[in-house]
């Protein structure tokens, strides 16, 4: 269900037209061909296509339901996972079993120890308050003490979101009260991260992208007119901006835990604090778009130098285990 905008073709070809690459092959969990793979059935091989520099989306022929050979998975020597998040556990423990020999851009443990919301927890000082939510009572008293946003733990793209202001509750689009909500959750498995609903949102959340420890470029989500919510897939919209000092501290401060993990590519989203300043609202390690769009924005080769920041961690990280 993407379409053109989707980071995956200009990456791809970019990788392609890298000197440190000879070539390319796209496997697509899209392809039914695929299904036993992805399903963790089949462990050794993948129907895959060998992209060229034309490849590109198209609506009358898919690109990524077409593939023209069965390839040993055993044949690569880098493995990059552009699959849409939520993914599971076991779906992420299968990938690092059955590429235990190749190097895996992200991690597939590391994507789902920081797919969590819970994980912003780990960085107090850059992050507005927040508390991880198991029950209706850890809810209630974050409420009690100011307005706040309630974020379950796996979900993305702004989906689940629910805020809370006194008795005031907005899930989604639907309006209710709070003590509506509190029965609604009676008997829910309560999993939320709660955050202190800032009052500066309607200035944008800031979509960083970050490679192998490098700052690439940002771009500013505003919420459409009838939302608080700024992602782009809910109608938000996206503008060139600038990276603030608060927000190079912030990278400053995750970026050695994630780079343990085996994070590489990440993308980094902020809000603007009640004291005006950038702070942390999201992490996003799964599969991280917005780079090309990024590089249109400020005219940059953004794309290409993410290939080659790419490159730079798969010899360090290879030199390392050889040695």
């Amino acid at each position: 269900n993407h379409s053109s905008e989707n980071s995956l073709y200009a990456l791809a070809v970019a990788m392609l037209k890298s000197s440190q690459c000879r070539s390319v092959d796209i496997a697509s969990s899209y392809n039914e061909s695929n299904k036993s793979f992805f399903e963790g059935d089949s462990n050794s091989s993948l129907w895959v296509r060998t992209i060229d520099a034309d490849f590109r989306y198209s609506e009358v022929e898919h690109p990524l339901d077409t593939a023209e050979k069965l390839a040993d998975i055993s044949e690569y020597d880098l493995v990059w996972l552009r699959l849409p998040p939520p993914l599971d556990k076991a779906t992420l423990k299968f990938f690092h079993e059955v590429f235990r020999d190749q190097l895996i851009i992200n991690d597939p443990r590391g994507i789902y120890n920081t797919g969590s919301k819970a994980f912003l927890t780990e960085f107090p000082t850059v992050c507005p308050p927040m508390q991880v939510c198991r029950s209706i009572e850890g809810i209630r008293a974050m409420k009690d003490r100011f307005p706040i946003v309630l974020k379950p733990f796996r979900e993305y793209g702004g989906k689940g979101i629910i805020r809370i202001d006194g008795e005031q509750v907005w899930d989604g689009k639907r309006q209710l009260s709070y003590n509506e909500l509190e029965s609604e959750l009676t008997d829910a498995d309560i999993e939320y991260l709660a955050v202190k609903f800032l009052k500066n949102v309607g200035q944008g959340d800031k979509r960083i992208v970050v490679v192998n420890g490098e700052i690439l470029g940002a771009s500013l989500r505003l919420p459409p007119k009838d939302s608080w919510i700024c992602n782009v897939a809910l109608g938000g919209s996206s503008h060139e901006t600038d990276i603030t000092a608060a927000e190079i501290k912030i990278v400053d401060t995750i970026n050695p835990t994630l780079q343990k993990m085996g994070i590489v590519m990440y993308g980094v989203d902020t809000l603007v604090g009640d004291d005006g300043e950038r702070v942390l609202s999201e992490i996003n390690t799964t599969s991280i778009g917005g780079l090309p769009q990024i590089a249109a924005l400020n005219n940059e080769p953004l794309v290409e130098r993410a290939i080659e920041l790419i490159w730079d961690y798969y010899y360090i990280v290879t030199k390392y285990i050889k040695t």
